[in-house]
């Protein structure tokens, strides 16, 4: 970890309260829990995660995000440690996080545009998807400036800027997509085959810095959104690729499992940016 990276952890230490976003739960026995993943995406810092004093992730490596867990709806006390260095020592960063009744979220541990840690939630959208459609989202959380997002060499989503994210049901198959300098052709990431089944939602995070030239790819997917009587929405999972990798085919195709997230329906959101 650069001595730049640690002072600004340093600095971000504290308590601010961070909403998650509402879902609507479906069934009465999910009204007070919520499904939360977490994601890592500060470089070159290896860290578990503790939540009211309990380790809830640990040695917990860049580039990668947790299955969704069931949690109680109310106030966590998210505290990030060096691995091995809780749960006495000195948090790098910690963070109160309010979690809503029947959330389904991500909370993304990034660099803003500039360099300095910081957490941002996401809503994860697991709502139905039309006869062969995938929804794919794209998350700006690197340390970089504004970026155009290819497919086949033509932008789907244009201009994204670190902390946003933009989202557009897409006919499921196999994009070759890259990520580009905004308004220019200069790639930052990629290109690579991007699988987006039938019935998915696929969110991209783009993570890392720029200037440490470490800029880098990570997925998670939520399956199960098939335009189907049947149809029940589940949880995800999420994978990492090498820094500067030219094949990020892996970091789309591969996870680590799915954990089911029943009757938990989000508001359909096709093609909008949200900050």
């Amino acid at each position: 970890m650069t001595s730049h990276t640690r002072i600004a952890l340093a600095a971000s230490a504290g308590a601010c309260a961070l909403a998650l976003g509402v879902t609507a739960p479906a069934l009465a026995d999910q009204e007070d829990k919520a499904m939360v993943s977490v994601f890592h995406g500060i470089p070159g810092m290896t860290v578990d995660v503790y939540a009211n004093g309990d380790e809830l992730i640990g040695d917990f490596k860049p580039g990668t995000v947790t299955d969704p867990t069931s949690l109680d709806a109310g106030t966590y006390d998210i505290q990030i440690f060096e691995a091995g260095q809780g749960p006495d020592g000195t948090p790098a960063l910690e963070k109160k996080i309010e979690v809503p009744d029947g959330a389904n979220a991500t909370v993304a541990a990034h660099l803003s545009a500039d360099g300095k840690p910081q957490l941002t939630a996401f809503t994860n959208d697991v709502s139905q998807v039309d006869a062969g459609k995938s929804r794919l989202t794209v998350r700006h959380v690197a340390a970089a400036p504004a970026v155009d997002v290819r497919a086949g060499g033509q932008p789907v989503f244009s201009n994204l800027t670190n902390p946003k994210e933009d989202t557009a049901e897409v006919d499921a198959g196999t994009i070759n997509a890259d990520v580009v300098l905004a308004g220019t052709d200069t790639v930052a990431i990629g290109p690579a085959d991007l699988k987006l089944g039938e019935g998915t939602s696929n969110v991209v995070y783009a993570w890392g810095s720029a200037e440490d030239k470490n800029l880098a790819l990570a997925t998670q997917t939520f399956s199960g959104m098939a335009s189907s009587p049947r149809g029940v929405p589940a949880g995800g999972s999420g994978a990492a690729v090498a820094p500067n990798s030219s094949d990020l085919g892996p970091a789309f195709a591969a996870g680590a499992g799915a954990v089911a997230v029943t009757g938990l329906l989000v508001a359909r959101r096709v093609a909008r940016r949200r900050g």
